[in-house]
């Protein structure tokens, strides 16, 4: 079982940056494959970005491309999304995923399907 907690959401404005956190527990973070889902009100959950196992790869939506980080820190245990220049239309609950198989597969891991474990999500508002 791995267990994953977000932190970090907050109210903020269009332009600022944030940083969201994913703690994990019951598995060394080092076998999982990570990524970060957000949901909007009323739209289905999309793909944020995932990082491999050591964060040599990492990919993004197309949307969030240089303006997004992410990152993972092992020795932590904690997995982030570091976010810049927001806009209004980043607004949404922001989710981090496990994939306990571990292993990058490209056409796979923008999907939320790949991933076994979920933490409880952390809410990002970003106002105009």
């Amino acid at each position: 079982q791995v267990q994953l907690v977000e932190s970090g959401g907050g109210l903020v404005q269009a332009g600022d940056s944030l940083r969201v956190s994913c703690a994990a527990s019951g598995r060394t973070l080092s076998t999982l494959l990570m990524g970060w889902f957000r949901q909007a009100p009323g739209k289905e959950r999309e793909f944020v970005a995932a990082i491999s196992r050591y964060g040599a790869t990492t990919d993004y939506a197309d949307s969030v491309k240089g303006r997004f980080t992410i990152s993972r820190d092992n020795a932590k245990n904690t997995v982030y999304l570091q976010m810049n220049s927001l806009k209004p239309e980043d607004t949404a609950v922001y989710y981090c995923a496990a994939d306990v198989r571990g292993a990058w597969r490209p056409t796979n891991l923008r999907s939320q399907y790949e991933y076994e474990y979920w933490g409880q999500g952390t809410q990002v508002t970003v106002s105009s």
